[in-house]
């Protein structure tokens, strides 16, 4: 029976319990009761306690095959949803790089309807669709990976104690990679979106683009990009886990275990929200400054900041961005977690640490 209980628990990095668990019974230690063993087929116990029941799920936790699927979740999670919201990306980048014509969001899709038909506002779909399908794959998949390696080499009590730490240093880990398969596609996708004569989408743009900047020109813009998405992932993801594990502790009276899973999509998508709202805000500067880069050849960070001003990078096109990033964030982690729970999986967050003393 030990070597059961603890091969089942080395699956299950201690801070993703039930805080319903370890208000009632202590934690993983004082559970340890309740694990069955190989021939008790007790596993009733076992998914009406635990929130990641791990040993009766399709998929082994923080398997090749976990990660597989959580990378397969976050190509559909990343790609469907900024595809999805290309028209508003078209006007949003527009009101970037010329706020003089691009006045407001209406104005701006009036002045694309106008002057490029509707076929002008999916402009850049292709490169868009590709390039953060590939970002969602390294963002989900290597963030749960790293979220599990930094909790190994903390330690059950230190990951506990740290969990929000551990959040941002595994999003901003998975960040840093996610960004160098997003940024070529970037880069054209804003110089289509932005100049109407420069190409038609991705088949004849990527190599127009490499033929007058190089291959290096696709990643001229990777520290900013870096900028802009890694203060927005940590936000993102370090903030949904806290949000979620709140509403379950504070507003929604059920452990989350015995939640449907309605519910459990309900709080993904309203935490995706609130996480949107604080990540747009924090990235603001950085996208203005990517879609200023990939539009004007030769412009560097300081041509921006002399153009735009500090208001302006703070400023410009944000109310747009809140919209379109909050009802994308909320979006991604409704289909991120709804795959989850498709091929067996727990949605993500809500976990309380056991406690340090008996972790």
């Amino acid at each position: 029976m030990a070597k059961n209980e603890n091969s089942c628990q080395s699956l299950i990095p201690s801070f993703l319990y039930s805080s319903s668990v370890g208000s009632r019974n202590g934690g993983l230690l004082q559970q340890s009761k309740h694990w069955p063993s190989s021939d008790s087929g007790d596993h009733g116990v076992l998914s009406k306690n635990f929130v990641i029941p791990a040993p009766t799920e399709k998929i082994e936790m923080y398997s090749p095959t976990f990660y597989m699927a959580c990378t397969a979740g976050g190509i559909l999670s990343c790609g469907l949803t900024h595809t999805a919201l290309t028209p508003l990306d078209v006007v949003k980048c527009n009101m970037q790089i010329d706020p003089s014509k691009y006045k407001s969001i209406s104005s701006g899709f009036a002045v694309l309807l106008r002057e490029q038909g509707v076929k002008g506002l999916f402009r850049g779909w292709a490169p868009t669709l590709l390039g953060y399908s590939a970002q969602g794959a390294c963002k989900y998949g290597f963030y749960e990976f790293f979220k599990k390696y930094y909790s190994d080499i903390a330690g059950p009590e230190y990951a506990a104690k740290y969990k929000t730490l551990i959040y941002l240093a595994g999003s901003a880990s998975a960040e840093i990679i996610a960004d160098v398969a997003l940024c070529p596609m970037e880069a054209v996708k804003v110089r289509v979106q932005t100049q109407p004569g420069f190409a038609r989408g991705l088949a004849d743009g990527m190599p127009k683009f490499i033929r007058a900047q190089g291959y290096s020109g696709l990643y001229r813009g990777i520290v900013p990009l870096w900028g802009r998405q890694i203060p927005y992932t940590m936000m993102k993801f370090a903030s949904f886990e806290n949000i979620v594990e709140y509403l379950y502790k504070n507003v929604i009276p059920t452990p989350k275990d015995q939640c449907s899973k309605t519910l459990q999509l309900g709080v993904s998508f309203g935490g995706g929200y609130a996480a949107g709202i604080l990540c747009t805000i924090v990235s603001q500067p950085a996208d203005n400054l990517v879609s200023f880069l990939n539009n004007a050849k030769g412009a560097t960070a300081g041509d921006a900041i002399r153009q735009l001003g500090l208001w302006g990078l703070f400023t410009r096109g944000l109310p747009l961005r809140l919209a379109m990033i909050g009802t994308l964030t909320g979006a991604q982690w409704v289909i991120y977690d709804a795959f989850k729970v498709f091929v067996g999986l727990p949605t993500t967050g809500a976990a309380a640490p056991a406690p340090a003393a008996e972790a």
